[in-house]
């Protein structure tokens, strides 16, 4: 009976163990972060050049699932590299006081086959709020490939000041757009 005891007792630390769920490493090269915005009922679409996201998931644990991504707002490029400055600016992200946004999922729900929703908090110009990011999601092997859409008005987020704060030039709405590859560490 002691030596039972003495058994469990040397096990139970492995018991209280936190599951953690797979660490995923970003292809970076293979990655885009962006986001499109219609200006003068035109697509303007920019991409983030630097940013880091820090994964870790598994479909079968969403529970313990932790998503982390700070995104150097400097390195916005668009396709319309005359307005970059100003997108930068302060009537824009404000880079120079507010260098980096970051989203943080709190929840992930599988809806169906490929199709995940998280909800999370995105933090922009020192303001956060609540977004919804449906996403589809294939695993092979060791590689995953994630893409998704998240819709926020940027108005939330204090982007757009003075004259940029109507809704015309420049939406209110923008689609921030992902298309992420990664390997299972």
């Amino acid at each position: 009976m002691k030596r039972a005891f003495l058994g469990a007792l040397l096990l139970l630390p492995l018991a209280a163990r936190p599951v953690e769920a797979a660490h995923w490493n970003v292809d970076y090269a293979k990655s885009r972060l962006g986001f499109i915005v219609a200006w003068s009922n035109e697509p303007f679409s920019a991409a983030f050049k630097s940013w880091q996201a820090d994964i870790d998931f598994d479909p079968a644990d969403l529970a313990h699932a932790h998503v982390a991504v700070t995104i150097d707002l400097a390195s916005v490029a668009s396709d319309e590299p005359d307005f970059d400055d100003g997108v930068k600016g302060p009537q824009g992200f404000g880079t120079k006081q507010f260098p980096a946004a970051r989203f943080t999922v709190q929840n992930t729900v599988h809806k169906s086959g490929d199709n995940y929703v998280a909800t999370g908090t995105l933090t922009i110009r020192g303001i956060t709020r609540p977004v919804t990011l449906p996403f589809k999601l294939t695993i092979s092997g060791h590689t995953a490939h994630m893409t998704g859409t998240a819709s926020v008005l940027r108005t939330d987020f204090g982007i757009g000041q003075g004259t940029w704060a109507a809704p015309s030039p420049v939406a209110h709405e923008v689609s921030v757009v992902i298309d992420l590859t990664a390997t299972q560490s």
